[in-house]
């Protein structure tokens, strides 16, 4: 079983009993919520997976939901709006604000099922580039102030004798710098080092 879930935001619970027996025949976790607040109140952003939800719910509407998930600094889950007939401008209003994907009443269950799946890659792929990411931070967090000025006049293209004269250093003491540089960012080349430095500053 996949260690994703679907996050199934619905007030009509026949509705959302007949999602979860479809999610769960493809061998995915389901969690059902009843109203968008319990859904607040319930979601771990750190569960892999996808939110599929009803845009027209009393209270909260899936649009208010996705406003307030949006607001978080916390990682956005990807979003499946299922819309009634006559709901489908308000959905691709919500795709625009950032939802992943949206599916019109009556929907078919295969072409349901193949957005979720596509939802979950996506979640996946997100999740892992921050995973990256925050790897990255962690080793650039472990460089001194020094090895990290050396590290930009590398990055910068200035080889070792112009570093040293540029911090009043000596060319032996930058190679070390540059050593350990090399050493705590596991970087294999140069090459390597200037990639992983656009992609800390990026990040």
């Amino acid at each position: 079983m996949s260690d994703a879930t679907v996050f199934i935001v619905d007030d009509d619970q026949a509705v959302a009993r007949s999602l979860r027996w479809l999610i769960e025949t493809v061998r995915l976790r389901v969690e059902t919520f009843a109203s968008a607040q319990a859904f607040l109140d319930g979601y771990d952003a750190s569960k892999p997976g996808c939110l599929v939800l009803d845009v027209r719910m009393p209270g909260m509407s899936g649009l208010e939901l996705q406003e307030r998930l949006a607001a978080r600094r916390s990682y956005h889950v990807p979003i499946i709006f299922i819309t009634g007939h006559g709901d489908v401008q308000m959905a691709v209003r919500a795709v625009q604000a950032g939802a992943f994907d949206f599916v019109e009443k009556p929907f078919n269950d295969q072409d349901l099922l193949d957005r979720i799946q596509r939802a979950i890659a996506h979640d996946a792929g997100r999740r892992g580039k921050e995973a990256q990411r925050a790897q990255l931070r962690s080793l650039f967090a472990g460089l001194t102030p020094r090895e990290r000025e050396v590290l930009d006049l590398v990055v910068e293209g200035l080889s070792n004798k112009a570093i040293a004269n540029a911090l009043g250093l000596s060319a032996k003491t930058v190679e070390v710098h540059r050593a350990k540089v090399m050493e705590k960012l596991h970087a294999r080349s140069l090459s390597d080092l200037v990639k992983m430095a656009m992609q800390n500053q990026a990040a």
